[in-house]
């Protein structure tokens, strides 16, 4: 039986074309970790990294040893996604990466309950005790209404995408709607390390909401 893949399944999320496109995204569970600082630079980054790979993979291979929740299927590990903000700005300004707010996070399967999360931060505890667990959580999130675009490229090159966006989106009667739930958003179907920038495709999303 071949692997469930959301990136497959859910092509409307994840394989957006390099034209804006509308969406409404519906609600989805993550594991997440917060924190602040540049990506590139930051140790506070890397840890996040570690950490949320870590408990999504403790999930997924828990079939190994027999701890599998009820309901589990094979699956793929979805990409790994960021929400991203400053302090006193309007979406985001790429200019100021040491003022990042992130969220980065990993979708989970349905059957990723609070029981199964805190099961996964104690199996995951003892194999790696470095990590502080208690960073994650493991959260809901519905997005809601959205314009999205495929961005080809390195992640210095964006804002040419977000200006598609912004334009799309007042051409199709809508405005922005950031706030301090609905952000920039970032879905990485490349791996950086192994992909040349100009090969790197991330899927990026804004919040919108009929112009008023």
């Amino acid at each position: 039986m071949d692997k469930f893949d959301f990136k497959k399944e859910y092509k409307d999320l994840y394989q957006p074309s390099a034209k804006p496109s509308v969406t409404d995204v519906p609600e989805m569970i993550f594991i997440a970790v917060d924190g602040k600082g540049d990506p590139n630079t930051c140790e506070e980054y890397k840890a996040a990294m570690e950490l949320l790979y870590g408990l999504s993979f403790t999930i997924k291979m828990s079939k190994l040893n027999g701890t599998q929740p009820e309901g589990y299927f094979e699956y793929v590990v979805p990409p790994l996604e960021g929400l991203w903000r400053q302090e006193n700005t309007y979406g985001i300004d790429y200019s100021r990466k040491a003022d990042f707010i992130w969220t980065s996070m990993i979708r989970q399967p349905e059957f990723v309950t609070p029981r199964v999360f805190e099961a996964a931060k104690a199996a995951l505890a003892k194999k790696k005790p470095h990590l502080d667990v208690s960073k994650a959580r493991l959260m809901k999130f519905t997005e809601g209404l959205c314009v999205q675009i495929m961005h080809k490229g390195s992640f210095d090159d964006e804002p040419a995408s977000i200006e598609k966006l912004t334009r799309f989106a007042a051409e199709n009667g809508y405005e922005q709607d950031f706030s301090e739930s609905r952000l920039h958003h970032e879905i990485y179907l490349s791996d950086p390390r192994k992909c040349a920038p100009e090969r790197l495709r991330t899927v990026i999303r804004h919040p919108i909401r009929p112009a008023r």
